[in-house]
Parts: structure tokens; C-alpha cells; sequence
């Protein structure tokens, strides 16, 4: 396989930091573990790469970093082709998922390594160190090896080593997946507020979806080696252009239908069970055609009494759950024995749910999406 454009340089958007422009990735010259990938990082972005184990994304943020050969397209980097650029030479700072610090060297020396291997000189490099120790919050940790200190701050001598020699942009690969749950939600926070107040760049890597909802400007979802949606995480939620998507980004209730109408904006299903379902139609275009319907546990009421909910079902109490701000419940519609309803504790304080009740519940075409049967 070779290149497909002779002067990739004339595609390049001046917004942009990154563009990947048609690249594959092979590791045996036969199947492909990225598929024809388009992107743009914009200049200050948080970009990230979200998918399950084999969808492409770590071989994107390697091939970027210059880890791994694109074996297909150009990767360009403030406009310029660095496909053939070995990693040390580009201006990319990169995070390892271990932090693959130097145990022998300080913290200070750790982080003065890339200044080494620029041959920065001697009276420069000790300024870079201390203001990237600032940044980070490390100050007085200069002098300590890397085992005497915690997994965040580990972490953060990391970042710190990524930001000293003022890189174009830093690549992220899955940064804190070794951390207990407190202390990653508090570094997801503090990493975006370094990419906020510093304006970098950042592509990040990572299968936790609630970290990438958290932390990015836009998501690229990845499966099988190409991107099924790239977009907000406020968009990517509410308006996933597919059942792969819908699965993978937050909860949400499936039911299996087929098409019985369709309009541009609202279409009509029948369920396996006969009842009917108003829906937005997304990822269906015919009469006949089998459909997945999604719908969110948020967006479901109890007992509707708006004409506005058009679609309402009887449901039977299955079992309850106290998440502290609200109620699981979940619930047997339409043949599904796992329907969840999340419930606020007001909702719940004025008319109390109870396992084996049988209650209404309805939910909005416009909150009902039709997609695509998953795989």
C-alpha cells in the first residue's frame, strides 16, 4: 500500500493541529486494524479516542506519536507530513499508561529528559523543569525518586515531562487507568484544567466512556478500525447516529422492532410483542426494515399525563434501587424484564414505587431513537 496524495500539505485546514487523511494501519499486510481514518484535531482541542479493546484507537495515538508505520495515508502536524519523522523528532509530548518514569533519576531529572535529548542548554533547562514542577503542583518534590511518591503524583511528573519542552500537542494513552476511582475523577479534573489554562493541544486515549464525557471537547468512537461518530459529548449522547454508538455511550434501553411508517422526522414501529412505538428515525430508511429503538432511563415518566408522551405502556416493578440523588427502577415492558426508569426522590416521595406494582410509564418520539440492529 502506498500513499494516496502527492501534496497532502495543500488539504491542510489552518485551524488545525493534527489531520489524519486516509490512514490504515496493517500489522500483517492483509487485515486492517485502522480503516481509512479522516480526522482533524483543532488547535486547542481535546480530542478524544474512545472505543473497546481492538477498535483502533491506541494504533491511531501510536502512529501519530511515530510508535508505530502508517501503512496507508498521511498524518500531518501543523500542516506538515511527519509520517517518515522519527518520534524523537517530532514536537509531540506523550503520556504512557505506566508513566514510564526513570526509577534511578529524581523528579526533577525525569522531567528534564526531554530537555536533555534537545541538548536545551544547561542554564535553561533547571527554569523549563521548575515552571512545569509548578504547573503541576510538584513544587517541592524536585528532589524525590519517583518511588516515594504517590500514583497521582506520579502522574503528574509524567504530564509535567510532556509539557517541559513546549510541544505542539501531548498524546494522552490511557493515563489513569492504574488509579483508584477517587484519585482518576480527580486527576480527569485536573488534566483538563492544565489543557484549559495552558490552550494545548490534546489527543487522549481511552475505553472509559464516562472519562471521555467528562474530559473532551469532541470523541471519536471507534469500532472494528474506523470512527462510527466523532463528535461532543453532549451530541454523541443525545443524538448517537447509531446502535454502536447508543450502546456504548451512557444507558439505554433497547427495544426490537420493524418500520411500519416513516416521515422525515417521526416514524411508526411495531414491537416483537405487536405494540406500536413513535420514534425519530436515525439509522432506518424503509417500510419492513428491522430496528433497534433506544431510548434513556432519564427520559422516561411515570404515570405521563401530556398527550405529549405518545408512547405509554403498562410496567410492572421488577426491583429498586437507591442511588442516593435518585431511584433505579427496574421494570418488565413490553417484554423486556430489564427496563431501567430512573426516578427522581420527589417523583418517588409523592407516589411511591414498590416491587410487583404495575404502574404507566412514557417516554416521547423525539426521546426514542430508530437505529440500526446491532451485530
Amino acid at each position: 500500500m502506498g500513499n494516496k496524495a502527492e501534496n497532502p500539505s495543500v488539504m491542510y485546514e489552518g485551524n488545525s493541529i493534527v489531520q489524519f487523511i486516509d490512514i490504515s494501519k496493517s500489522y500483517d499486510g492483509e487485515s486492517l486494524a485502522v480503516k481509512n481514518v479522516n480526522l482533524n484535531v483543532k488547535q486547542g482541542e481535546f480530542l478524544t479516542f474512545l472505543g473497546p479493546s481492538g477498535s483502533g484507537k491506541t494504533s491511531c495515538l501510536m502512529m501519530l506519536a511515530g510508535f508505530e508505520s502508517v501503512t496507508d495515508g498521511h498524518i500531518l502536524l501543523g500542516g506538515e507530513e511527519i509520517n517518515h519523522i522519527p518520534p524523537h523528532l517530532r514536537n509531540i509530548g506523550m503520556v504512557f499508561q505506566n508513566y514510564a518514569l526513570f526509577p534511578h533519576k529524581t523528579v526533577a531529572e525525569n522531567i528534564a529528559y526531554p530537555l536533555w535529548v534537545r541538548r536545551t542548554l544547561k542554564g535553561e533547562i533547571n527554569e523549563k523543569v521548575q515552571k512545569a514542577l509548578k504547573m503541576v503542583r510538584l513544587e517541592g518534590l524536585a528532589d524525590r525518586m519517583p518511588l516515594q511518591l504517590s500514583g497521582g503524583q506520579q502522574q503528574r511528573v509524567a504530564v509535567a515531562r510532556a509539557l517541559v519542552f513546549n510541544p505542539q500537542i501531548i498524546l494522552m494513552d490511557e493515563p489513569l487507568s492504574a488509579l483508584d476511582k477517587s484519585l482518576r475523577e480527580e486527576m480527569q479534573y485536573e488534566i483538563r484544567s492544565l489543557h484549559e489554562n495552558l490552550n494545548i493541544s490534546v489527543v487522549y486515549v481511552t475505553h472509559d466512556q464516562g472519562e471521555a464525557l467528562v474530559m473532551s471537547d469532541r470523541i471519536a468512537v471507534l469500532n472494528g478500525g474506523s470512527i462510527e461518530q466523532l463528535a461532543s459529548p453532549a451530541e454523541l449522547y443525545k443524538e448517537p447516529k447509531n446502535s454502536f454508538v447508543a450502546q456504548f455511550i451512557g444507558e439505554n434501553n433497547f427495544l426490537p422492532g420493524t418500520i411500519d411508517n416513516i416521515k422525515t422526522n417521526l416514524c411508526v414501529t411495531h414491537l416483537e410483542t405487536g405494540d406500536p412505538v413513535q420514534a425519530t428515525p436515525v439509522a432506518v430508511s424503509h417500510v419492513g426494515q428491522k430496528t433497534l429503538l433506544s431510548v434513556r432511563p432519564e427520559s422516561i415518566v411515570i404515570n405521563p399525563d401530556s398527550a405529549e408522551y405518545q408512547n405509554r405502556f403498562n410496567a410492572r416493578v421488577m426491583d429498586l434501587i437507591f442511588h442516593g440523588d435518585h431511584l433505579r427502577a427496574r421494570m418488565s415492558v413490553c417484554g423486556n424484564d430489564n427496563f431501567i426508569v430512573k426516578i427522581s426522590n420527589e417523583v418517588n416521595r409523592l407516589s411511591p414505587l414498590e416491587v410487583g406494582k404495575e404502574i404507566g410509564i412514557g417516554w416521547r418520539a423525539s426521546d426514542c431513537r430508530a437505529l440500526d440492529e446491532l451485530e
